[in-house]
């Protein structure tokens, strides 16, 4: 009997241990103050993280899935931003305040005639310091290394006005002031030969143009565009010299350039006032504003471009949420455990929109890096000017979140079945 007394207490004895002092003590310690607004939000991270890492084949396959999307997205946006820089590029170069233009114009590639007369009754106003025609039409180039014929923009105006601003084009205007000199862009696109190169070896060189046979007097820069595929410069007798079935008295367009310090507004509006209805008047942001809107609105181009963007998005969202709705089925009994031990299904929903987060920029860094490259190249095949810019990148990365976000809610109701009760 007293052996049995003097027996020793069981390893998980309070009296040895001392959890009962310690519970006793603990009594009177406050709680462990909870997570600040960091804590909340890294913790979920953290956990999201190490299940996605788990299983790395499905780690690759929905990076793969997020970068497909965020490089076609930025594939279809860059075509679309080119589209209307290069449609607009001509008009951007433009150095004037105020412009006059048929009302029935759409885009400069194919406008309708203005009575000439309207630049000289702009100049009634003292306001006004420049008003000079500008003449643009289409016609053929003839390749003087093949022979090939391909279409050129032809654009004709007073050379020594300071209406444009091409590079190059103010080394060569005394030459343009020649009979039947021309500048040829030197951005235009290969098909039309290595103009550049011809006049490196030879100097001014004679090419057929439309049925005249014209001389090269210098290079400029201005590039292609959807509507053109290379330019020409010219002056504004020269230009009714091969376009010889135009009107004297009609003109395409009118730069008006006002005296220094003029109000741009007020000068616009008092040209309205004695102007007839047959002509309007716009400065130079509603100039390149107009251009704009044809391509977006009147063709179908931009419809398409945006349409891609959004298929690019779905597709996305479907790989993601598969993904992301594997992960949960996978670690449902994880999860009720969570559950069971009192993490709540807000903390669980923060959890998965954490790994939705995760993989929105883990997908999205390698998108973006190759799609600085993919630019390049595009760029250099077709002469647009693609390049990334800080606000497509910005944009992009909000829609590939919203992409990934959408897809980790609808993947969330899964986490309604992870109950305690059902999985043990």
């Amino acid at each position: 009997m007293n052996a049995m007394a003097k027996a020793p207490l069981l390893p998980w004895a309070p009296e040895k241990s001392g959890e009962g002092a310690s519970a006793a003590a603990s009594a009177s310690v406050p709680p462990p103050a909870r997570p600040g607004p960091l804590g909340t939000l890294l913790l979920p991270a953290r956990l999201a993280w190490r299940q996605l890492r788990a299983e790395r084949a499905r780690l690759f396959s929905a990076m793969a899935g997020v970068m497909f999307a965020a490089v076609l997205v930025f594939m279809q946006l860059g075509f679309r931003s080119a589209l209307f820089d290069s449609a607009t590029r001509l008009l951007a170069n433009m150095q004037a305040e105020l412009f006059l233009m048929n009302p029935l114009t759409t885009a400069s590639f194919r406008p309708e005639p203005l009575p000439r007369i309207r630049a000289h009754q702009a100049l009634a106003l003292p306001e006004v310091a420049q008003a000079v025609p500008v003449y643009l039409a289409q016609t053929t180039w003839r390749n003087p290394e093949t022979g090939a014929r391909r279409a050129i923009q032809m654009i004709g105006f007073d050379v020594e006005a300071g209406a444009m601003h091409f590079a190059g084009l103010d080394s060569i205007t005394p030459a343009l002031r020649r009979v039947d000199a021309v500048g040829f862009d030197e951005r235009s696109r290969p098909e039309f030969g290595n103009v550049a190169r011809l006049f490196a070896e030879r100097g001014p060189f004679d090419v057929q143009v439309g049925n005249r046979m014209v001389q090269v007097a210098g290079l400029v820069s201005i590039g292609p565009s959807f509507g053109a595929d290379g330019n020409l410069v010219m002056s504004e007798v020269n230009f009714r010299r091969m376009i010889r079935e135009r009107q004297a008295s009609n003109t395409d367009l009118v730069a008006i350039r006002l005296q220094p310090g003029t109000d741009v507004a007020a000068a616009q509006q008092r040209l309205r006032e004695i102007l007839p209805p047959d002509v309007v008047v716009l400065t130079h942001a509603q100039l390149v504003a107009h251009e704009r809107n044809y391509w977006e609105t009147a063709t179908p181009i931009g419809f398409i471009f945006a349409f891609g963007s959004v298929m690019g998005l779905i597709v996305g969202m479907v790989i993601v949420y598969q993904i992301l709705f594997s992960d949960i089925a996978n670690h449902l009994r994880e999860y009720a455990t969570l559950k069971a031990i009192g993490y709540s299904n807000f903390y669980l929903a923060r959890v998965v929109m954490a790994a939705a987060l995760i993989l929105a920029v883990i997908g999205f860094l390698p998108g973006a890096a190759l799609c600085i490259w993919l630019y390049d190249m595009v760029a250099g095949a077709t002469f647009l000017p693609l390049a990334m810019t800080l606000e497509r990148a910005v944009l992009v990365f909000g829609l590939i979140f919203a992409m990934c976000s959408a897809a980790g809610l609808l993947a969330m109701r899964k986490l309604r079945d992870a109950s305690p009760a059902d999985m043990f």
